[in-house]
């Protein structure tokens, strides 16, 4: 895995309604802006990502500056979002999601985990409230694991579970952990995306086991016209060589 290790550019500015600000790699982006979050701005750059179960808030940017990237917008999800889709409550810049996803991402890519690298991460705040949005680089030739669950061999399940114990070694609790979020390159090298409210922890087996468990749920939500007992199938291969990883890295 190729890995540029980001440093932190900061820069404020005034929208619409109320003001905001942009942290961001310098060395990937040379000329941050509040647009850069606004897919009109990016225009015919711009294509929706058509992921199965998301909420119509990422694009695919196109940019020669910029190359290949996914912008995303934050959305609620569940019950809350009927009431506020996209607003948070304001504990402070370095609080907001994007500001949290972007630091993460760039803490993982120092320890060489196979994660995108962040690229740009805003907020709007308005009042005791704010949107916000984060732009990361997009990997090239991949497919999601809920994709390829109908055609993966036991191969892949073993690199898909070798992968999430290195992540776990690391304390790396990943907020929803689900197969659209694990992505397979076509070298086979398996990567994790989307790390809203993901956080570094104690290594403790409770929440390793949540992580696990949420993945197998949507393993069987996502599994179309697959058998059950295929997929229990397919999950205890990744769960053997997520227990053989781990072991060894006692």
């Amino acid at each position: 895995m190729s890995v540029d290790f980001a440093t932190e550019g900061l820069q404020p500015f005034r929208a619409e309604r109320g003001y905001g600000a942009i942290l961001f790699d310098p060395a990937r982006v040379r000329q941050p802006a509040g647009e850069l979050f606004d897919p009109a701005h990016w225009g015919e750059r711009a294509e929706p990502v058509g992921v199965r179960g998301g909420r119509g808030s990422a694009w695919f940017l196109h940019d020669a500056g910029l190359g290949e990237a996914v912008l995303r917008h934050y959305r609620r999800g569940g019950l809350p979002a009927r009431l506020v889709a996209d607003r948070y409550w304001w504990h402070g810049a370095n609080r907001t999601r994007s500001f949290l996803e972007f630091r993460l991402l760039a803490e993982l890519r120092r320890l060489r985990l196979p994660v995108p690298a962040p690229l740009a991460a805003g907020y709007v705040r308005s009042g005791a409230s704010y949107r916000a949005d984060i732009i990361v680089e997009r990997i090239p030739g991949t497919r999601s694991l809920a994709e390829r669950q109908h055609d993966a061999d036991a191969a892949l399940w073993a690199r898909v579970g070798g992968t999430l114990a290195r992540f776990h070694r690391a304390g790396v609790d990943h907020a929803d952990l689900n197969a659209s979020n694990i992505l397979v390159d076509a070298a086979g090298e398996v990567w994790l995306i989307d790390f809203d409210r993901g956080r570094r922890r104690p290594p403790a087996s409770g929440w390793r086991e949540r992580n696990l468990r949420r993945l197998r749920r949507s393993l069987l939500k996502l599994r179309g016209t697959r058998a059950v007992a295929d997929v229990e199938r397919d999950y205890r291969q990744l769960h053997a060589a997520y227990s053989r990883a781990w072991a060894r890295s006692l």
